[in-house]
């Protein structure tokens, strides 16, 4: 009873202090316009210091707001200046707006809420949410290019797997973790969920004074995004609707099977062997007069569309008055894949398809004038349909199966499969065995509670914020096959094709699987920020997080440790201090724990500190460099620590499993009760302790000629200690050899830099933009707990993650007297021949095996990223454009529809190799000398394997860069004279292209999927047209 009295006591006092306050109130009236006399509708009108409480003018510039009699009221609308009106002794107030100028007192958010971004420190990219343009589900195809600070890479264009990975700065480690923190309104939530229409604003957090106080969450970067929320005033509704055709962009082409069955004839003859198809046998696959038993199909054109569509709708409703304001949304996407269904052949779709909805409502409410209430509901249901074999399985299949393996059916309707594969041919496999329908849902809860505190001292207040998320996965298949047979190379006496069954039939049979997690979360957030006589600016924060994420999954519903919840938590703090805004200091810390590490291990502490110099708040420079609006340097140092090891939980716990093969005894009367021995599964690791990121980080910012030139450019080092690693170089004694223990042994330092910049220019009614970014990051393994080699070379050590390796290609031999005097090559049990690969003896022993694999080349994954672009509006008319591009990086191409002939009869064969000019022809067999062209881009054809050429080397190695036409935007904004007669307030039609061009010195697919052959779903070009409406 005494602490119920303990805390009813204040609250009573606040009440009645609440109560005095409201009983000043009094009503401000008022009008806002432009400088031309123009009203202007929908700016923002709030109280300085209580954003909570505001209105907005309605569609005659006018509002009206209760305030207390010293109140200061802040106008603030998008391209104009904000302005600051006091309302003592007044009672109406008529305000002229100017059109923005400047950018210094733009804001950013950040870790701890908005701050001025003239007073940042740390490493922060921001993104103009208009930019982010994509006709795709996935706003992650919208970061790459349009933002400083991001490496990404979308690997397919299929519907519902078209997203890209990224990294901040690049990959800068080899552990289990190497992707950013995604935050959603402060709480860790998939990046792809998010409808782009609610995307408010978005920042990336890039080096450790930025991130720090989230902890070992943060430690490779921090992605911030804020959903959009109502204002006070009227009701505004807005309408989205888009309408796309997708198209098929870069694939590779084959050759058709005339030229498949001479080419394989030639790879025959070209090794001495005598040729697979005779002359009357290739006429008959040109004249088509036996397509059972000489078919030319080309599979691609038989499974895939020319094009599929896409549809997009949104809307939102916003609006609320003085003690309650709200933001209410909902949207729809779908997309068909290029698939061809099968038509009425089964009575369920075969095609891929993708449907999602979003829905999002954020209600603010003040219960008094210094306390407010976020509430936050918000989720999306997915409806993904796919072909009852794996997309993998189709384009696989595309790219194996040769035009003349097999018909589409033989002329009796038998289904046929290919007996060198063993499998249906790709129509088969999409449309005759069965269908997959995954359902996903999500629902999302997050409540805040913000308290000012300036009774106790100004600039102090404290927020409580509870998020509640659920998620659940069901994946239906229905899967059958049909019944498959082969038909022999011959007939019998009557003429009748003879038929070999090669599988039984199955019907339909029904597989689930689900699986799901529920992730609570709470954090108490205490942040300070005071202004002392207008020289010293004081902040400081305190926050604490605790998150719990349960998981569920049919198959493991007997594992304990899976079902055992996900726990971590932290202390995280900051404190700021400024000079005149011109001499800028901020330490951070992070005290994380982790539940991967066992007692005495969880918890670790990270701090950071930064400085900045506001060099153009200098006199010197205010007096007599006018035109340097803003410029300011800054650097940071600290320390980040990351605890995710591996998908294993508690890897610091020895495993033990027991088996019926393992030896153990029997017991009972008769000795019939065994009890299976056990052996050990995993090893743990008991002084496993925290990967440690340190961080440094050197910038400059400016803002030039009134904001005309602004821009940033960042360089910056991150060295990786203690990365989690499994043992590599374990002695056979210790007998752990096969378990590998986990182990904090591995090192690695990334460095690079990234930046951008902006040119904004106003020619009389004609607003241009010019803008660009570029990142470049490169990492070094330092330490990879790998034996000593004395071929330094092929250690990793010294050299890129994930960097390629073969052998160095010296072109091809050109004669036998080239072979003779040559380095001898044993690879494989073929001799080697002129036209075959020639290699460099790079150790010099005279002999080329795998001791010549060298570094060759860039990673896999690119180490440059840049975007530039151009926007002009003139009087209604809006136009933009964006390149996006991607360089130092290489992969190599291989596998049987690349190494002609590889396998056999299995793997189609590219339309390069059927040109004369680009492969090494014998003059035995074309009767011409010049055929055998050293420089060709194929070898000496073979029939069968070829271990020789068919291997890992520059001459199989490509490059990665290219460079996109990623959007092209051109849109009309009606006359607002000609929308208000129709009681709407905006409306605008545009269109949208989408990856239109790729420019590349690889052309035979798109590079960006990274793929060794193309046997991918192809990245999309989309064509979208679009309407949106304001009311």
């Amino acid at each position: 009873m005494k602490n119920a009295k303990r805390i009813l006591i204040p609250i009573l006092f606040l009440l009645a202090f609440v109560v005095q306050l409201n009983a000043q109130d009094r009503e401000i009236t008022g009008n806002v316009k432009d400088k031309t006399g123009e009203s202007l509708i929908g700016v923002t009108i709030i109280l300085k210091d209580q954003p909570g409480f505001g209105t907005a003018t309605d569609t005659n510039g006018n509002f009206k707001i209760k305030v207390s009699k010293y109140a200061v009221l802040v106008f603030s609308y998008i391209g104009f200046d904000s302005q600051e009106v006091s309302v003592e002794g007044k009672t109406n107030i008529n305000v002229i707006m100017e059109e923005a100028t400047s950018k210094l007192d733009e804001v950013v958010v950040t870790a701890t809420g908005v701050q001025r971004k003239a007073s940042i420190v740390g490493a922060i990219s921001t993104v103009d949410t208009k930019t982010l343009k994509t006709p795709t589900a996935n706003i992650s195809n919208a970061l790459v290019g349009n933002v400083a600070g991001i490496i990404g890479l979308q690997k397919s264009g299929e519907p519902g797997s078209n997203f890209t990975e990224f990294w901040i700065r690049g990959i800068s480690t080899f552990g289990a973790n190497a992707s950013a923190l995604v935050l959603v309104d402060g709480i860790e939530r998939p990046f792809n969920e998010i409808n782009v229409e609610d995307v408010e604003s978005f920042s990336i957090l890039k080096d450790a004074s930025a991130t720090a106080v989230y902890g070992s969450r943060g430690a490779n970067g921090v992605v911030l995004i804020t959903t959009k929320k109502g204002a006070a005033g009227k009701v505004n509704i807005n309408f989205k609707g888009e309408f796309g055709y997708l198209t098929r962009s870069r694939m590779p082409e084959y050759v058709d099977g005339i030229q498949y069955a001479n080419l394989a004839n030639e790879a025959r003859l070209s090794r001495y062997q005598d040729p697979i198809y005779t002359q009357a046998e290739i006429a008959i696959f040109e004249n088509g007069l036996d397509p059972d038993l000489y078919p030319n199909v080309n599979w691609r054109d038989r499974v895939l569309r020319d094009g599929t569509t896409n549809y997009r709708g949104s809307i939102n409703i916003s609006g609320g008055g003085t003690m309650a304001r709200y933001y209410i949304s909902a949207a729809y996407y779908s997309e068909s894949g290029m698939y061809k269904d099968g038509g009425k052949l089964n009575d369920y779709n075969t095609n891929a398809k993708y449907d999602k909805v979003n829905y999002r409502a954020n209600v603010d409410v003040n219960v008094t004038r210094s306390t407010t209430v976020n509430l936050g509901v918000s989720g999306w249901l997915v409806d993904q349909n796919k072909p009852g074999r794996s997309s993998d399985d189709l384009w696989k299949f595309m790219n194996r199966l040769t035009p003349v393996a097999v018909p589409v059916m033989y002329s009796n309707g038998l289904i046929p499969t290919d007996p060198n594969e063993n499998a249906l041919n790709p129509e088969a496999m999409l449309t005759r065995t069965g269908y997959r329908n995954i359902w996903e849902n999500k629902a999302e809860l997050n409540i805040q509670v913000n308290q000012d505190l300036s009774f106790i001292t100004k600039g102090l207040n404290f927020s409580l914020l509870y998020a509640y998320d659920t998620y659940n996965l069901n994946d239906i298949s229905r899967l059958k096959n049909p019944e498959m047979w082969s038909a022999e190379k011959l007939r019998d006496a009557d003429g009748n094709l003879i038929f070999v069954r090669r599988a039984e039939a199955s019907t339909m049979a029904q597989t689930t699987a689900s699986n799901g997690n529920q992730r609570q979360y709470v954090e108490g957030f205490l942040n300070y920020e005071r202004l002392f006589g207008d020289k010293h600016r004081v902040g400081g924060l305190v926050k604490v997080y605790q998150q719990q994420i349960k998981q569920h999954q049919h198959d493991k519903a007997s594992d304990i440790i899976f079902g055992i919840p996900k726990r971590n938590m932290a202390l995280s703090g900051r404190a700021t201090y400024s000079f005149l805004d011109r001499y800028l200091f901020e330490f951070n810390f992070g005290y994380t724990g982790s539940e991967n590490f066992e007692k005495g291990s969880r918890f670790g502490f990270f701090p950071a500190a930064a400085v900045g110099w506001a060099i153009s708040e200098e006199p010197f420079i205010k007096n007599n460099f006018s035109w340097i609006e803003m410029f300011k340097i800054r650097y940071s140092y600290g320390e980040v620590g990351n605890d995710i090891v591996t998908d294993d939980r508690f890897p610091y716990l020895t495993l033990l499993e027991r088996k019926s093969d393992i030896p153990g005894y029997n017991w009972g009367e008769f000795g019939s009760n065994k009890y299976n021995g056990a052996s050990i599964q995993r090893l743990g690791a008991a002084n496993l302790t925290w990967e440690i990121a340190k961080k440094h980080n050197i910038g400059l910012d400016w803002n030039l000629f009134n904001s005309k030139i602004t821009g940033a450019i960042d360089f910056f080092k991150d060295d990786r200690s203690r990365i989690f690693i499994r043992r590599n170089n374990m002695p056979y004694s210790t007998g752990l050899e096969s378990l590998k223990p986990w182990a904090n042994v591995g090192r690695m330092t990334s460095k690079g830099l990234d930046g951008n910049i902006a040119f904004q220019q106003k020619i009389g009614d004609v607003h241009l933009t010019l803008r660009g970014n570029l990142t470049y990051a490169k990492n070094e393994v330092l330490e990879s707990d790998e034996a000593a080699n004395e071929l330094y070379y092929k250690m990793a050590k010294g050299y890129r993650h994930n960097q390629t390796r073969g052998l160095i290609s010296l072109g091809l031999f050109k004669d036998q007297q080239e072979i003779d005097e040559s380095p001898k090559q044993t690879f494989g049990d073929k001799p080697v021949l002129p036209g075959d690969i020639r290699y460099k003896d790079v150790n010099g022993d005279g002999i080329i095996n795998d001791d010549d694999i060298v570094p060759i080349g860039y990673t896999t994954t690119p180490n440059l990223a840049y975007g530039f672009g151009f926007s002009a509006d003139w009087k209604g008319i809006d136009f933009n454009i964006l390149f996006q591009g991607s360089g130092k990086s290489d992969f190599f191409i291989g596998g049987s529809s690349i190494y002609p002939f590889t396998d056999g009869k299995v793997g189609n064969i590219l339309k390069y190799v059927s040109n004369p000019k680009d492969r090494w022809i014998s003059r035995e067999i074309s009767g011409d000398p010049s055929t055998e062209n050293t420089d060709a881009l194929f070898p000496r054809l073979s029939y069968g394997g070829n271990a020789n050429n068919y291997r890992n080397s520059t001459f199989w190695l490509r490059s990665g860069k290219y460079l996109r036409l990623k959007n092209l935007e051109i849109g009309y904004t009606l006359p607002k004279s000609v929308t208000r007669n129709w009681a709407m307030e905006n409306v605008r039609v545009f269109f949208l292209g989408y990856n239109l061009l790729v420019f590349s010195d690889f052309d035979w697919w798109d590079p960006e999927l990274g793929s060794s052959d193309g046997a991918k779903y192809p990245i999309s070009k989309t064509y979208s047209l679009g309407l949106t409406v304001s009311f």
